[in-house]
């Protein structure tokens, strides 16, 4: 774990868990007069003032979200409104009513996603000031998913760490999170993608940010945030997933980068892409290409989808490559017995811990797991498992991503994940 940043002896750390309460009594004015027989004599009693000190988060964060919005409700994200003929739906009574309807379902309502977004917003800000080449991998992963626990009050799977961090370096794009016993560290030339998620009651946020140290490549950087930003802004009700790809497209192979003297075109990672998102499901069913394609399929009313964008300066397509580190349980699996007395055990333990959340090695052993390699891969070869390798581009290529939760309200598009950095 990241070592905490000290404290000097006459620093007041900011408040946290229950707010302190400050007193201050009112003097008496004067004695009180002795009570005679009538009982006419009066006796001033004191007053209390009662001032509650807001609570605050800490470096490193460690205050839970109910404390520090106590009345349970949590800041609605960037709203977009929809554009040509869904115009209407910001205005439209009716919408509005459906709207307010999803709030008080508790299936439905939007409370989840945004308490899930401020935790990825206050994780991120303290992952950004103290992420720096020197550190290891293992422990910037711990550093955000010991704050997300934290802020998000893990509770079995009711709310917890929506899937492994994120660490992808340079030409490796995503899906790699470091294994027990990794010991790479951040350099000063790498180009780092962080992707981490959040969930509360199933609901997933998915929000993923990129960050260099040297500024050869910042004009990737920027190709790959404009056209994640371009993807969020076209994006809409019945928006066609093909046709949004070819904006994405058009938008990101608007940038060059010079690399020593040599101009590079940035290129959309076309065997990769965002998804929608069901409840305890990170990939929903739908994907939004970066490539333009003929893909029919419509974005609907009431659904969540991951916009996320992919840029590298080398071929523009990954492969897999390296350890494995994520995996999930499949949704449908089909039911197989099982033989080997372990993948069994291992298999309860899964169901137990993750469902079909995305997890890590890392996470099973902090599941109190150990020697489940054998059994782990025997629930993948018998397909009830799904392992997600490294995914890279060649050697030498650098990558970068950027990445959005968004909601397809009646009325409008929440980006819930978007904060003041990105």
């Amino acid at each position: 774990m990241t070592a905490a940043v000290e404290k000097k002896p006459d620093e007041v750390p900011p408040s946290s868990a229950d707010a302190e309460e400050e007193v201050d009594d009112v003097e008496e004015d004067g004695a009180p007069e002795a009570q005679g027989a009538g009982g006419e004599g009066k006796k001033k009693k004191k007053k209390k003032k009662t001032k509650k000190k807001k609570a605050e988060q800490t470096e490193p964060p460690t205050v839970g979200l109910s404390k520090l919005f106590p009345d349970g409700n949590y800041p609605e994200g960037e709203l977009q409104d929809y554009k040509d003929d869904n115009a209407y739906r910001t205005t439209s009574e009716e919408k509005r009513y459906n709207e307010r309807m999803a709030m008080e379902d508790p299936e439905v309502t939007y409370n989840n996603i945004r308490r899930a977004a401020e935790v990825h917003r206050q994780v991120r800000k303290y992952a950004r000031k103290v992420i720096r080449p020197g550190m290891r991998m293992i422990d910037i992963a711990e550093t955000i998913e010991n704050g997300t626990r934290a802020l998000v009050e893990e509770n079995g799977l009711e709310s917890g760490v929506g899937f492994p961090t994120g660490l992808s370096l340079n030409h490796c794009a995503a899906h790699y999170s470091p294994n027990p016993g990794d010991t790479l560290v951040l350099g000063e030339k790498d180009v780092l993608k962080v992707d981490f998620g959040v969930h509360v009651k199933g609901r997933i946020l998915d929000s993923a940010f990129t960050l260099n140290f040297d500024p050869t490549y910042d004009k990737l950087l920027e190709a790959v945030k404009a056209a994640t930003d371009t993807g969020i802004r076209e994006a809409g009700i019945d928006v066609r997933l093909g046709e949004l790809a070819g904006y994405i497209q058009e938008t990101m192979e608007s940038y060059e980068v010079e690399v020593n003297g040599k101009v590079l075109p940035v290129k959309p990672i076309e065997n990769l892409s965002g998804h929608s998102i069901n409840p305890y499901q990170i990939h929903g069913g739908k994907s939004v290409l970066l490539v333009k394609n003929d893909d029919q399929t419509k974005m609907e009313e009431g659904e969540y989808f991951a916009i996320e964008t992919f840029g590298s300066t080398g071929r523009g397509k990954v492969i897999e490559q390296g350890e494995c580190s994520h995996y999930a349980r499949i949704m449908d699996a089909p039911h197989v017995p099982l033989r080997l007395t372990s993948a069994k055990s291992l298999l309860k333990s899964i169901n137990k811990n993750f469902g079909t959340l995305p997890f890590c090695r890392r996470y099973l052993e902090r599941a109190g797991e150990s020697k489940y390699l054998l059994a782990l891969n025997h629930l993948v070869a018998q397909g009830i498992v799904q392992d997600y390798p490294p995914l890279c581009d060649v050697r030498g290529a650098m990558t970068a991503q950027f990445e959005h939760t968004i909601l397809l309200r009646p009325t409008r598009k929440e980006v819930v994940s978007r904060g003041e950095d990105y």
